[in-house]
């Protein structure tokens, strides 16, 4: 298999369940399944998200979690074992060969019959901890940044275990998930980079409006400006507005921060 290409070494989809002690309503537990499984614009059929104000949505619709990176998490917390396999942190899809510094912001991966685009990478929240019962969890995943990535779709299609996974296009080649994870962690973006993310393509739509913000630009980005010309995006002509809002000055300090539970 070329590096341009992995394979889906399992999918997962799950209800809205019970999770950790007190209960809480999650996604988060997901299951294999080896039938073909249609992803459309809000995520894979069957699949569900508890709060949908916060989780899941159009660039949130997949997430991709590195197959390899189990192994690094048993070395890491060998405690946990039994519960790092495919689909321990709530991942979509278990893929191979690639992982943080190999994939960019805005690729378009074609897996299954379906085509995708990847949007922003995963920042875990307490649901992480409650479903490994340990609140070092979160840390360790925004430390080590085996993080994991969200993807749109841009064109619905059919995928399963086994499917290959294809780099289409790379339209943003420096910034890899590892750099833009980086920089929300650590901040110190500058004016330069803010620009490039506000207009960027494939970006999540929420981190083009933060970029916009920090610029003190208003214009609202729409989602039917990011899919594929044949199939239209959910909410024709819908605005992404959540953040967008006048800024007095330029804030870099805007990245640095979490935006929200992802799972």
């Amino acid at each position: 298999m070329s590096s341009n290409s992995g394979s889906v070494i399992s999918l997962q989809i799950g209800p809205v369940a019970p999770l950790g002690a007190e209960g809480v309503p999650s996604g988060f537990i997901k299951r294999p399944t080896d039938a073909p499984v249609m992803a459309d614009r809000l995520g894979l059929v069957g699949d569900k998200q508890a709060d949908l104000r916060v989780h899941g949505g159009p660039d949130k619709a997949i997430y991709w979690y590195p197959v390899q990176h189990y192994a690094r998490w048993r070395e890491i917390v060998p405690q946990h074992s039994a519960q790092l396999r495919p689909g321990g942190f709530g991942e979509n899809l278990t893929i191979s060969t690639f992982d943080e510094d190999r994939v960019a912001i805005g690729d378009i991966f074609r897996i299954g019959s379906a085509t995708v685009q990847v949007t922003q990478p995963r920042q875990p929240c307490f649901k992480l901890a409650l479903r490994f019962d340990d609140p070092r969890m979160v840390r360790a995943m925004v430390r080590t940044g085996l993080s994991g990535w969200y993807l749109r779709v841009l064109d619905p299609g059919s995928m399963q275990s086994g499917s290959t996974a294809t780099l289409m296009e790379r339209p943003n080649p420096t910034w890899s998930i590892a750099r833009f994870n980086r920089l929300i962690i650590e901040g110190g973006s500058t004016v330069e980079n803010l620009t490039e993310l506000a207009d960027m393509p494939g970006l999540a739509l929420y981190w083009q409006a933060t970029a916009r913000t920090s610029l003190g630009i208003t214009t609202p980005v729409y989602l039917d400006e990011i899919f594929l010309p044949e199939t239209p995006a959910p909410g024709p002509g819908s605005a992404h507005t959540r953040n967008v809002q006048s800024s007095p000055s330029h804030d870099p300090a805007i990245f640095g921060t979490n935006e929200t539970c992802n799972v």
